[in-house]
């Protein structure tokens, strides 16, 4: 009986879950053919939900960055297919998809990739001024203002952190109210203080923003930002948490480990991001990017080097 209500009280029903931004079905990334082919993804089905922060994790070579690749446009998978925004992308023609990336998608790399004379403020809305869209100065403001880079707008990259240049970077990429953020190890170049400044505007720009962020990292701590962490292993997700804390992380990690032994190297090793042009992170409206580079994609699948 609940006192409150005078009644007995019902169970709770369970959370309604908010739609996909994002989504994969049955993704397989090949390379290679015969006996040396490998699939660096295989048979991927995930959904990644509106206004919620996906951190995805795993060893080089699991298939993590091949992923994201493929969701964002940037790679185009051997089959599957792949939704960002209710529109099928696995299918489209360079073209098509530059026009997606150009207003759908917002990037952020490890690399800031700001242009080196043009000022913070500059850099943020050259995405728009590249689409010769008009700039929402209200929006404008609310990202600005989540970032903490207001007094340092007239700034140009070389008097800036490199703290301070990533969330220019965030700020950039969000500017254009894209769907969807991919953030390839976005603190791969910070230090820990700098990397808790970006992680939690990138939490924030979720909560608050309402943004849907997918982030590929290798540090824990970092994951831990995130409502839900993925591990890959094989091309295939071997664990989803669902708001795991650190410790919850590192278990799980530890018991991936344990299935195979670990290289010297280190498994959870920093990989650099590719080196892009600085219209790479703003969508690549002229069609710069044309995915990853074969040697990129041939190290993230595990493939011996050339």
């Amino acid at each position: 009986m609940d006192p409150a209500r005078g009644r007995h009280s019902q169970p709770d029903a369970p959370a309604e879950q908010p739609p996909a931004q994002a989504s994969a079905r049955d993704l397989v990334k090949t390379y290679g053919s015969g006996e040396t082919e490998v699939r660096a993804l295989d048979g991927v089905s995930v959904d990644f939900a509106q206004g919620r922060l996906t951190a995805i994790m795993g060893p080089s070579g699991s298939g993590k960055s091949t992923l994201m690749h493929c969701m964002a446009g940037l790679d185009t998978p051997t089959s599957g297919t792949v939704v960002v925004d209710g529109v099928e992308i696995s299918s489209m023609s360079q073209r098509a998809l530059t026009r997606l990336r150009r207003t759908r998608v917002g990037f952020v790399f490890q690399a800031y990739n700001l242009v080196p004379t043009l000022t913070a403020e500059e850099n943020i809305t050259l995405p728009l001024d590249i689409a010769r869209a008009p700039v929402d100065r209200e929006w404008f403001d609310a990202v600005v203002d989540a970032v903490g880079m207001r007094a340092r707008l007239h700034h140009r990259p070389n008097a800036l952190s490199g703290g301070e240049q990533q969330r220019v970077a965030c700020a950039r990429a969000l500017v254009s109210r894209p769907s969807v953020v991919f953030a390839d190890e976005p603190t791969g170049n910070l230090d820990s203080k700098s990397s808790r400044e970006v992680l939690t505007f990138l939490r924030q720009s979720v909560d608050e923003l309402g943004q849907t962020v997918v982030m590929v990292t290798h540090d824990p701590r970092a994951a831990a930002y995130a409502h839900r962490v993925l591990l890959l292993g094989d091309g295939r997700i071997t664990a989803d948490l669902a708001n795991p804390g650190r410790e919850e992380i590192l278990a799980a990690v530890g018991a991936e480990d344990d299935d195979e032994p670990r290289p010297a190297t280190g498994r959870y090793a920093a990989v650099p991001a590719p080196a892009t042009g600085p219209l790479a992170v703003v969508g690549d409206p002229l069609g710069v990017v044309r995915g990853p580079s074969r040697a990129r994609r041939a190290r993230d699948a595990g493939e011996p080097p050339a």
